[in-house]
Parts: C-alpha cells; sequence; structure tokens
C-alpha cells in the first residue's frame, strides 16, 4: 500500500499535523515518517526568483540600453540557505511508494505560492494525486477537516495564477523602475541626501505608500490654521441652565454675511460681539424639542487590518509585531487565521458557534471574561448570530473573522503578558456581538432668539449592553495638539460615549416644553481654530492601505466602502517595516507616529516629476483588483500579463524620451 505525503509551512505545524493524525511516527532528517503518512515542511520561501544576472551576465550592470527587462521564459532558483530542506522535499515527492501528495501550505496566496514553487521545481512523482489542505485554525478537528475535505490541488489553480502574476508584477516594477529612475536621477538624489552616490527603490506598493505619507506630512506642514469666532448662549435659571451653541439660519440677519467665517463662527471677535449686542434683551423660546432613545450594535469582529491598529492604539507596537502575535496565537490553537480581510462569519461557523463560547466559558480561567460569559448565561442571551451582521457569507473570500477558537489554553500561560492582552482583545470582540445595543436617551433643543437659532444637545447611557464588554481603558489621557501625540486621538466609540455619560445637560434639557420662554442668562464668545489633518500612525496608515488610501475612522462607513486595497492583508506590515528599514520614512518607538525622511520625501519628488501615477492609491488598487479577479477566475492571466508589460513599455517610453 501506497503512503501519503503532507507539506506543510513549517516544522512546528508538521508537528501538530501528526498529533492530529495521532501518528507513531519516526523523526529523520527534515521529515516525520510512520506506516501510512509521511509529514515534512517548508522553513519559509525555499524558491525565489532569479535575478536579471542570471538570464545575462551583463544585466548585472544597471543601464538603460538592457532596459526594460521583461523575460519571456521565467528562471527560479533553490535559496542555498535551505537548498538542505528543498532536496528532503524533493525525494520525498519524487518516491515511488508515494500515492497522494498535500500541500499543507499556509491557507492563503503568499502561502500557495511558496508550496507551487517548490512542486514546480520538485518534479513530483507524476502518478501521485495532488491535493490542497485549505484550514481556518490549527486545532485537532480543523486539521483533520482540512485533511478530509481536501480539494484536488488544481481547484486553487486561479489562486496559485494570482500569487505567481502578483511576484512578478513586483518583480518588474521593482527591478526595471527603480534602475531606470536610480540612472535617470540617482546623482540628483545622492546632492540632495548628501551622499556620494545613492539608488532609488521603487515598489508598486511602497511608492504609493510612501506617496500618502510624504502627501499627508506636506499637507500638515502647509496648514495655515484660522482662528474664528462661535457665539455661546447660556440658558436657564440660577439653579440650572445650560449652554447653546448659535449657527446661522436663512432667517438670520448675518446669512451669507461676509463676516462669518462658516455657518457656526465669525472671522472676527468684534463682529461677534456686536451680533451679541444685537440681542440684548431679546427673549429666548424653546422652538424645537426632539427626545429620542438611540440603538447602536457592536462593532463588526476584529480582521487583521482592524486589530493591527487597536494594538497601535492601545499598546503603542507596529502591526508587524500584531501580526507575529496573531500567528503565535494561531499556532498556539487560540484563535483562527490571521491573514484575513473578513469581519464576519460564515453561516456554517456562526450555526457551531456554540462550541467556541463552551470551550471559554469551561476551560478560559480568567475572571473578567468568565463574569462577560456568566451574565450572558443569566440573561440568556440569543447565540443565534444567523440573520445578524455579523455573519454574511458574501464579504468572506478565504477566511473569515479573526475569533476565538475555545481552545489551547494549555498554552495560554506560557504566553507573555502582552500576547496574554491581544488574545483577550479578540475574545472580547468576540463576546461583545452576543451582547444587546448599548441604549442611549438624546434630547435635542432649539432655541430662538428672534430669527437666531441656538442648539443644544445632551446625550446619556441607559444601558451599556455590549459596552459592559468592550469598556473604554481606564485612565486613558486624551491627547493634545502636540505634533507627537495629535494623531494618536483614541477615535473609539466606547470614550466618546464615555465623555458623554457626564453630560449635565441631558436632565435639564428633558424638562424644557416646545414653546416654552426661557431666561436669557449670558453669551459668551468661543475661540476656535481650524486643525489640519493627523499624521498616520503605523495601525492608522494599515486602515487607510485597505481603504485605498482613505483613513476613514467612522466604522460603519468604512465597511461600506471597502473595496479593492492596496497591498493585502498579509503583505502591509512588512511594506512599511520595509518603508522603515530603508529610511524613506521613521516610525516614533513611542507615539507609533510616522513621518517621511528627507530621503523619502525627494524620492517623492522624483517619482512625482517621472511617474506620478505610481503615487496613486487607486492604481495600486487596480492592479490588486485585477491580481483578485484571477484568483475568481473573472480574467484570464495571460490578459493581466499584457496590460502590465504594456503599462511598463509604455512609462518607459515617456521616461526616455524626457531625458
Amino acid at each position: 500500500m501506497g503512503k501519503k505525503l503532507l507539506i506543510t509551512e513549517k516544522p512546528s505545524v508538521a508537528m501538530e499535523f501528526a498529533k492530529a493524525l495521532k501518528l507513531n511516527s519516526t523523526r529523520k532528517n527534515g521529515y516525520l515518517e510512520s506506516e501510512n503518512w509521511i509529514i515534512t515542511w517548508c522553513v519559509g520561501h525555499l524558491v525565489t526568483m532569479s535575478y536579471p544576472d542570471k538570464y545575462d551576465e551583463k544585466l548585472k550592470f544597471w543601464r538603460l540600453d538592457t532596459l526594460p527587462f521583461i523575460p519571456t521564459e521565467w528562471k527560479y532558483e533553490i535559496i542555498p540557505a535551505v537548498a538542505n530542506q528543498f532536496n528532503i522535499i524533493q525525494s520525498l515527492m519524487q518516491r515511488d511508494d508515494i500515492e497522494e501528495i498535500y500541500n499543507a501550505g499556509d491557507s492563503g496566496r503568499e502561502g500557495e505560492y511558496i508550496q507551487r514553487l517548490v512542486f514546480m521545481m520538485a518534479n513530483p512523482n507524476p502518478n501521485a494525486k495532488m491535493k490542497r489542505v485549505w484550514i481556518d485554525s490549527q486545532t485537532e478537528e480543523e486539521i483533520l477537516r482540512g485533511i478530509k475535505e481536501a480539494k484536488d490541488l488544481s481547484e486553487y489553480n486561479s489562486l496559485s495564477d494570482s500569487a505567481y502574476l502578483r511576484a512578478k508584477e513586483d518583480y518588474l516594477i521593482g527591478i526595471n523602475f527603480s534602475r531606470l529612475l536610480s540612472i535617470i536621477y540617482g546623482r540628483n538624489l545622492a546632492s540632495k541626501i548628501n551622499e556620494d552616490k545613492a539608488s532609488i527603490s521603487v515598489g508598486r506598493v511602497m511608492t504609493c505608500v510612501l506617496g500618502m505619507i510624504v502627501s499627508r506630512e506636506r499637507e500638515i506642514r502647509n496648514f495655515v490654521k484660522t482662528k474664528y469666532y462661535k457665539v455661546v448662549g447660556e440658558f436657564g435659571d440660577e439653579s440650572s441652565s445650560f449652554k447653546a451653541e448659535w449657527k446661522v439660519n436663512e432667517k438670520s440677519k448675518v446669512f451669507e454675511s461676509p463676516k462669518l467665517y462658516n455657518e457656526t463662527g465669525f472671522k472676527k471677535e468684534d463682529e461677534a460681539k456686536e451680533f451679541i449686542a444685537s440681542l440684548a434683551g431679546k427673549e429666548a423660546v424653546v422652538t424645537e424639542l426632539k427626545k429620542s432613545k438611540q440603538k447602536e450594535n457592536a462593532p463588526l469582529l476584529f480582521n487583521l487590518a482592524e486589530i493591527q491598529n487597536e494594538c497601535t492604539k492601545r499598546f503603542k507596537i507596529k502591526p508587524d509585531e500584531t501580526l507575529e502575535i496573531i500567528q503565535n496565537l494561531y499556532e498556539k490553537k487560540l484563535v483562527t487565521y490571521p491573514r484575513t480581510d473578513a469581519r464576519v462569519l460564515s453561516t456554517a461557523v456562526a450555526k457551531e458557534i456554540k462550541k467556541n463560547l463552551n470551550g471559554i466559558a469551561t476551560r478560559f480561567q480568567d475572571e473578567e471574561i468568565k463574569g462577560y460569559i456568566n451574565k450572558m448565561a443569566e440573561e440568556k442571551y440569543s447565540t443565534d448570530l444567523i440573520k445578524t451582521k455579523y455573519v454574511n457569507d458574501s464579504k468572506i473570500t478565504d477566511h473569515y473573522a479573526i475569533i476565538p477558537t475555545g481552545q489551547g489554553f494549555e498554552n495560554y500561560d506560557k504566553l507573555n503578558d502582552l500576547q496574554k492582552e491581544v488574545y483577550k482583545l479578540i475574545v472580547r470582540r468576540f463576546l461583545a456581538i452576543f451582547y444587546p445595543p448599548a441604549e442611549y436617551s438624546k434630547v435635542n433643543a432649539t432655541i430662538t432668539i428672534e430669527n437666531e437659532t441656538f442648539y443644544a444637545n445632551g446625550k446619556v447611557c441607559i444601558n451599556k449592553g455590549f459596552l459592559e464588554v468592550l469598556k473604554p481603558e481606564k485612565g486613558n489621557a486624551k491627547s493634545t495638539n502636540s505634533k507627537e501625540n495629535v494623531e494618536n486621538k483614541d477615535e473609539s466609540h466606547q470614550e466618546k460615549e464615555n465623555v458623554e455619560e457626564n453630560n449635565t445637560n441631558l436632565d435639564i434639557l428633558k424638562s424644557l416644553k416646545k414653546d416654552q420662554k426661557i431666561l436669557v442668562k449670558n453669551f459668551e464668545i468661543k475661540d476656535a481654530e481650524t486643525s489640519p489633518p493627523t499624521r498616520y500612525n503605523s495601525g492608522s496608515i494599515i486602515l487607510a492601505m485597505e481603504n485605498a488610501g482613505k483613513l476613514i475612522e467612522e466604522e460603519e462607513l468604512r465597511e461600506q466602502i471597502k473595496g479593492a486595497g492596496i497591498g493585502t492583508s498579509a503583505t502591509r506590515a512588512e511594506i512599511i517595516k520595509k518603508l522603515e528599514k530603508i529610511k524613506y520614512i521613521e516610525i516614533n518607538s513611542k507615539t507609533q507616529i510616522i513621518t517621511p525622511t528627507l530621503k523619502g520625501e525627494t524620492i517623492y519628488d522624483i517619482v512625482n516629476r517621472s511617474m506620478p501615477d505610481m503615487l496613486n492609491p487607486k492604481l495600486t488598487a487596480s492592479w490588486e483588483k485585477g491580481l483578485d479577479m484571477v484568483a475568481k477566475k473573472e480574467i484570464e492571466p495571460n490578459e493581466f500579463m499584457v496590460k502590465l508589460e504594456k503599462y511598463i513599455n509604455s512609462k518607459f517610453d515617456k521616461l526616455v524620451l524626457k531625458m
């Protein structure tokens, strides 16, 4: 009887597969072998694309007459440092007794690419059936399900095509434009940054992200603050009063007046004082009163971009550190697959979600989390998510949102404090979706003096609902407008609602009646000024990349406009890391705020002058969309390649003409 060969992404994962299969295996050099199974592993990339000089020795030198370089037949080579492991995998794949070969690499585009390169170079036994294991977590039952339901490898050919094209695109754009711009502008860059010589590194995603950072920095630098003056009225009697802000309306004496800076303020303080004087002794009436109750549901679950942003805000860590932590939690069976763009669950998972909850309830020894689960049981909160916004099969491509598995607790005590905090963050976000909405009592009042209107509103939380689980951080100081922390404003609704709970206006506003005459206590002038846009931090830039260059802080709006982003969940953190490594950007280690370096700004200017569309998030997102279309079989791989080659050739023609 023949054997089954299974190839995982790394040794630790191979051990988990062996454990799940309960193999009585022997550890050999680079693999495990039992009666029916052989399990081996990659160690990251084993195969890489060859540099141009492997095609032709002359291409080692950066010369204009050898560009653009676009191979017709692509060359690949084994990476020398890991050649030993490749040779082991190759010899196993070529064995005559192998009947089935399972690709059990990381369940994503990059994981597919790593393994397909190995399959391509290894020339496996042609009689062996090729299968693909695709899993959402590393729990025993999920591993066994993945093996049992493994599909024919050809089912993933379009994903493989997309992965190969992504690598070719990055290679062609990186090599050709880095060489071309270095030849044309290298000396110019060197003189600007005070170095003897300098090369220019260009990347499909990297250059676009640099563009976002430099553009934002220049907006801030060129921003001129404008002061303006608001009018605030205080209404009521000695025992109870409230404040209301004036806003222009069509009947106002200053409607469309050049004295106004905007609809809520005057350009000059004297003009605001004049306006106040004109209201002296006039009667104030409550002309409108709206009392309402508002409900707010728990936010959607975490995808990688959302939790990277959250961890940057809370723990001031970089996105690649967050990914490393969650990858660790995934490998320890505590959470599901991290490199996901989805923020919802699949119907199939939602039907089985009680398993996850029961696992946390019975095995996770954490008093805070136990308290939340006990309340769910006491209040009989429903665990049926099927018809909620948290379940949507159409919003899932490769994997559903990051959630706790309800397993792996034997590994929890081995985690460090930060890893435990990140795990609990994922658990709390997960538990929150079973809690009822937060409820608010709101009052909006309009006070009219002649034709001038003043607005007051109050809002208080009357039922915390899910906010009990997603409570704000204690002692979370509000940020000021200094360069260091203006960008670190915590926009979480939890903190905003906490502030609103202390709103003393509400009870006074509730006691008002429509058409009631009300005493004017006094007027005051409130200084206001326009504020510049905020700098990106290492978490918010990830969100902006996910939303094709827009930093959208409002969660619901972010979900509505979500489309093709810049880069993928698996690659975004690495892009930021690379930009910092090559000194195009700097990241403040305490605040995580990103600023461009002189070198980064100079390269931005060079690219902006020579090929500005490389800085446009829409172009980069459209390439990503094209790769996604290949993966979904909506376009042929050849169609994508033809467009890519045409783009490179046309850019070269224009740039060389400019010389």
